[in-house]
């Protein structure tokens, strides 16, 4: 089956479009909130191991900055488009928004293919990169964070050289970074500790039992990975998973923490023993109480809806499910719970990071992982009380709460001059 291919930025207006209306936010507003406030497109040239120079277009967007400094990740990767980057921002803001952290929406990204690189040319390229957008970034104004295909080694390339420009340490212009230079405890596990939580949260709501569920998790990056290690820590039976190369399956249950060790020796999850090979579109069709896309945009789509036979979908991932997707859940009875809420536990953990490296005082992981578990639950409940009230499903909650402090705090601000 083809992924339908949608524009991800007309899908986040779309969004955006839909909570304006059922909240009659004004015109200006709306205008306002619709349009990002800075995008910044760079090409600049990388020498590569072999003396040869190529030229690298990369991307910093800022959708809306009226609750605090932007925050969002950084991404490489050869799909990356300037359409993608405005999306993820304007997701981002929301994000920030609907579990009340002080932060407005980013994101950034570089077109290329990171498994084609040497770690020298890297290096090269994040550095590169991060003086580029360095004229936005900032510890005040913008703090970016890893995304797909970057991780707290490109992180740490990143601090350092906004450090050499600025003539000392500035630890707090990033977060996702190692411990060694201010990272936090608890980082690299927060995306998927944030899943872990709502969907427990969800599945108390439904009446469900984590020790009686199935759950299918497409992607076995960091989110996913660990995703599938927490949520089979719960009790759950993880009967499914995939990566790039395709996906497995086991109805009696697959042995998440072999799971681990054998993709970590193989590259792969490619011939696990024990399991049979499905297709990534199939995986998403297997019988099971609880689905997870934890990969890439628009892989719920309008094509295979009617036959995702979960009870619950969390988004891990951004975007994975299109506004036709969503209307047929909606149709359905499937209970969705929207990417700005349940991944947003890795911009809460950086949170709590940028707060640690202004401070320079850290928090231990017990501490970071009680304060996620709180913001992620509430977060949780007051979505689903705002879906209760105005009889809509959790996304459209979820929207109507977030978009409704953004413009809150845009109309407060005014309009300058």
């Amino acid at each position: 089956m083809a992924i339908e291919i949608l524009n991800p930025y007309h899908v986040a207006v779309a969004q955006f479009d839909e909570a304006a209306e059922r909240l009659g936010l004004s015109q200006p507003l709306r205008a306002i909130l619709r349009k990002p406030k800075r995008e910044l497109i760079v090409n600049f040239p990388v020498r590569m191991d072999n003396g040869d120079v190529e030229m690298f277009t990369g991307y910093r967007v800022q959708h809306n900055i009226n609750r605090g400094p932007a925050k969002g990740g950084i991404r490489f990767s050869p799909e990356v488009s300037l359409d993608e980057v405005r999306a993820l921002a304007m997701w981002m803001t929301w994000k920030c928004a609907v579990v009340s952290i002080p932060f407005g929406g980013a994101k950034g990204g570089v077109i290329c293919d990171p498994r084609k690189l040497s770690s020298a040319e890297l290096e090269r390229l994040s550095r590169r990169y991060a003086t580029e957008i360095s004229i936005l970034i900032g510890p005040n104004s913008d703090i970016p964070a890893p995304d797909m295909n970057t991780n707290p080694q490109i992180m740490a390339w990143i601090m350092d050289t906004y450090s050499m420009h600025s003539g000392y340490s500035v630890p707090a212009v990033i977060t996702g970074k190692p411990l060694a230079i201010g990272g936090s405890e608890g980082r690299l596990e927060a995306t998927a500790r944030g899943v872990q939580v709502v969907t427990r949260e969800a599945m108390l709501k439904l009446g469900m039992q984590p020790d009686a569920c199935s759950v299918v998790i497409q992607g076995f990056g960091n989110v996913g990975s660990i995703s599938a290690r927490l949520l089979h820590e719960l009790g759950c039976k993880v009967v499914g998973l995939s990566d790039i190369n395709g996906g497995i399956y086991n109805a009696d249950g697959i042995n998440v923490h072999r799971a681990l060790r054998y993709s970590n020796e193989h590259g792969s999850l490619e011939g696990l023993p024990d399991t049979e090979a499905v297709t990534n579109a199939e995986l998403l069709e297997l019988p099971c109480d609880v689905l997870i896309p934890a990969a890439l945009e628009n892989q719920l789509t309008g094509r295979n809806a009617s036959r995702v036979k979960a009870c619950l979908i969390v988004e891990a991932a951004n975007g994975p499910t299109t506004p036709d997707a969503d209307h047929i859940f909606t149709d359905r009875g499937i209970t969705v719970v929207p990417d700005i809420m349940a991944n947003a536990g890795g911009v809460t953990v950086s949170y709590f990071e940028w707060v640690q490296d202004l401070q320079r005082f850290f928090w231990a992981e017990d501490e970071i992982n009680h304060r996620l578990e709180s913001i992620m639950t509430r977060a949780f409940h007051a979505v689903q009380r705002k879906a209760e009230e105005q009889e809509t499903n959790l996304r459209v909650g979820a929207y109507l709460l977030a978009v409704a402090r953004v413009a809150e705090a845009t109309e407060i601000r005014g309009v300058y001059p």
